[in-house]
């Protein structure tokens, strides 16, 4: 666990710098200076081709950590690994990115009403597509080498940069609305060239290949794997995208955009989950490879004790200081619709971050093909929970049903991780973090507001919290690995 610690901390403060930048640009240049249906648009763009480019990618990210070890060999250029990293997903992308040309005219019917701004530069969508498959394949192969702080760095700060000069542009008035869009679609294109360019420093990017490497049996258990999480795909990207769709095209890209900004908020919670699951995907891969259940399980529960309480943690401090985040940022009255919308969409972030890596122990083992069947019925809870609470609730249901599905299908997906690799991630550390959070909510509730200043309110409510958890955690022991990294800070002060 000691490289995933070191990993995680590293790309996590990566991911943090990145959300920092994230933030000015949010709520200092976009808030002030851009309109909410301005602000909803590349968020639905941005959606609409990471849909497609789910599907177009056939899989290849998660068959690529599963079959790796297969091909591990870096005396003979890993027997053309990297080849056959490109063949799915470009022949992905020639399948669906013509099956969205062919079938635009329906796409544009959905949103043509409330959305027409979408419909005007939907043939942006394409090259975005492209962009976002083969960045995303760059940045897996970058992980399976267990080399993740470059790639997270180009994903979470170089993006986030580049992001920032173009809404700066349209802001100060030197693009207008074209421009903002073909700049969002460039700065994915130059994610995609940085993420090659790193990628060829660290192994071999040759197209050689051997085909008598891959013999029948294991050509035959990666196009099974791969058709799986094809199917799989058509309904779990739907599902991910599906309440942004739904607001959308029921509400008009300016709840979109309010939407969209309390949906940042939230997803702060995951940061430190994305860091965590890229180191540990590898090491579950080779341990499933070989047969070690109890390595891949000790992994699993390692791995959720520590996002959730990285995910708890960040929660509490966001939602101690929503009021006062909304006094500060501009035009916080507008946004302020959407402050139940951070409270569940980050519920339901905690859920999927302290579960999820029991969907990717099953997708590494034999028993892969039930997360077909996990992701049909997310796929349909999430439709029937959208439907039902939107009309009644506008955004706020949209995100209550996002909390919903997620606490009911990683549920059922844990029944089968529990009963198929006996893996369980609860421990008694989540049932103490468990109490030092319901602790520290009553602690916040006792403090008086400085209702005059929220500045001053947030810093002296985050500092105490802060301080009571950080002498929590410790005493309680909830972490021997974050209790070496404090006592590794005391040291260092």
């Amino acid at each position: 666990m000691g490289i995933v610690i070191r990993q995680s901390i590293k790309a996590t403060l990566v991911n943090y710098v990145g959300a920092f930048i994230g933030f000015l640009t949010t709520f200092f240049v976009l808030m002030k200076y851009v309109e909410p249906e301005v602000i909803g648009l590349p968020k639905v763009f941005e959606e609409v081709a990471t849909l497609i480019a789910g599907f177009a990618q056939l899989g290849t990210s998660a068959s690529a950590m599963r079959f790796f070890p297969y091909f591990r060999n870096p005396e003979n250029n890993h027997n053309g690994f990297f080849f056959y990293l490109l063949l799915m997903p470009s022949v992905g992308s020639v399948i669906f990115i013509g099956l969205f040309w062919l079938f635009r005219e329906f796409v544009s019917d959905l949103f043509i009403e409330k959305s027409a701004l979408l419909v005007q530069y939907c043939n942006w969508i394409i090259p975005l597509v492209v962009f976002l498959v083969f960045e995303t394949v760059f940045e897996t192969y970058a992980n399976i080498l267990m080399r993740i702080i470059i790639p997270k760095f180009i994903k979470e700060i170089g993006i986030r940069l580049m992001l920032l000069g173009v809404y700066l542009l349209y802001a100060f008035g030197v693009i207008q609305l074209t421009g903002l869009v073909v700049g969002f679609v460039l700065v994915y294109g130059g994610a995609m060239v940085m993420s090659f360019i790193y990628l060829s420093t660290i192994t071999s990017v040759s197209l050689r290949h051997n085909l008598s490497f891959i013999d029948k049996p294991l050509a035959q258990n990666i196009g099974r794997y791969t058709l799986f999480l094809l199917i799989g795909a058509l309904s779990g990207n739907i599902m991910a995208q599906l309440d942004v769709f739904m607001v959308t095209s029921q509400m008009g890209l300016s709840y979109t955009g309010i939407y969209t900004i309390a949906f940042y908020m939230a997803a702060v919670i995951e940061m430190p989950a994305r860091s965590i699951t890229a180191i540990s995907s590898p090491l579950a891969a080779a341990a499933l490879k070989k047969g070690d259940v109890e390595t891949a399980n000790q992994l699993y529960k390692k791995v959720s004790l520590h996002q959730f309480i990285a995910g708890s943690t960040l929660l509490l401090l966001i939602w101690i200081n929503i009021d006062n985040i909304f006094a500060i940022i501009p035009n916080g009255a507008t946004y302020e619709a959407g402050k139940w919308v951070v409270f569940f969409i980050a519920l339901a972030k905690l859920v999927s971050v302290t579960m999820g890596f029991g969907g990717t122990l099953i997708s590494f083992s034999r028993y892969y093909y039930w997360g077909l069947y996990f992701t049909f019925f997310l796929t349909g809870l999430t439709i029937y929970t959208n439907y039902l609470l939107i009309p009644r609730l506008g955004m706020t249901g949209a995100a209550l049903a996002t909390f919903i599905t997620c606490l009911i299908s990683y549920s059922w997906q844990q029944w089968i991780v529990l009963k198929k690799v006996k893996g369980n991630p609860y421990s008694i550390g989540m049932v103490k973090q468990i109490g030092v959070i319901l602790f520290l909510v009553a602690v916040n509730y006792l403090l008086p507001r400085w209702i005059a200043n929220p500045v001053a309110d947030g810093c002296y409510r985050t500092l105490i919290i802060g301080i009571l958890w950080f002498a929590l955690v410790y005493y309680l022991r909830i972490s021997s690995e974050i209790n070496r990294l404090i006592r590794g800070i005391f040291v260092i002060l």
